[in-house]
């Protein structure tokens, strides 16, 4: 099955989307799972859906992208 860990990031990330710090130390630990394109696919999606920005990501030092 592909993609199995994106989708599943993807799940785990719209349940704690109501808090963003938690939001982002979740992406942080589904970014150690994924192959290169699928991280920067999550980032598309995160940053689509949830308006995750490259600042936020640097901020929080997720350095996985």
């Amino acid at each position: 099955m592909k993609n199995t860990w994106l989708k599943y990031s993807q799940l785990v990330l719209e349940k704690v989307s109501f808090d963003r710090k938690l939001f982002l130390k979740e992406l942080k630990k589904a970014l150690k799972y994924l192959t290169p394109i699928e991280k920067k696919e999550l980032f598309e999606w995160s940053k689509q859906k949830y308006g995750v920005s490259l600042i936020e990501i640097k901020k929080f030092k997720i350095s996985s992208l």
